[in-house]
């Protein structure tokens, strides 16, 4: 089961590790990324960052999504990260009925895409013209999609982000 899948572009920093993972009582993080796979720094980054006592699983998108689909996995409570929106919906199509929320935290502050192409649809949330389609696909889809940056943050539908754009 997954509580929340989080889009966040740094994946893994304090307030993840210290304070999504209590919110959502689990003790496993999976980080669906494939340069975080193969990056030395990057991977190692990522588990200096979780605290003890935390399950952390780098994979990549197809890997964590054989993962999701493994029957000892459906009772685990995994808490998901990606950087991307790409890569949240295709877990989100791939795993019907796994993901029981999608939060857009913070995307696309680190994209290298022309600045004239990204739109700002909110302070955390930056979007080039793949993304947006993806997020609005996202938002379409028959769980609850929000912006929520701390879990003190009132839940913003992406779907109210979205309009207009």
């Amino acid at each position: 089961m997954i509580p929340s899948l989080r889009i966040d572009d740094r994946l893994i920093h304090g307030q993840i590790a210290l304070v999504w993972s209590k919110a959502f009582g689990t003790n496993r993080i999976v980080v669906a990324n494939d340069k975080a796979v193969t990056d030395e720094v990057t991977n190692v980054s990522l588990k200096m960052a979780v605290p003890t006592g935390i399950k952390l699983l780098i994979k990549s998108v197809d890997d964590a999504i054989t993962l999701f689909h493994d029957p000892r996995a459906v009772d685990a409570s995994m808490f998901v990260l990606t950087n991307c929106v790409c890569d949240a919906l295709r877990i989100v199509k791939e795993c019907p009925g796994m993901v029981q929320s999608v939060n857009v935290a913070n995307v696309g502050r680190f994209d290298t895409s022309p600045t004239a192409e990204k739109k700002v649809l909110s302070s955390t949330i930056i979007v080039n013209p793949r993304e947006l389609a993806a997020l609005k696909e996202l938002a379409d889809i028959d769980i609850p999609v929000y912006q929520q940056v701390i879990p003190s943050d009132v839940k913003k539908p992406v779907k109210d982000i979205l309009k207009g754009h």
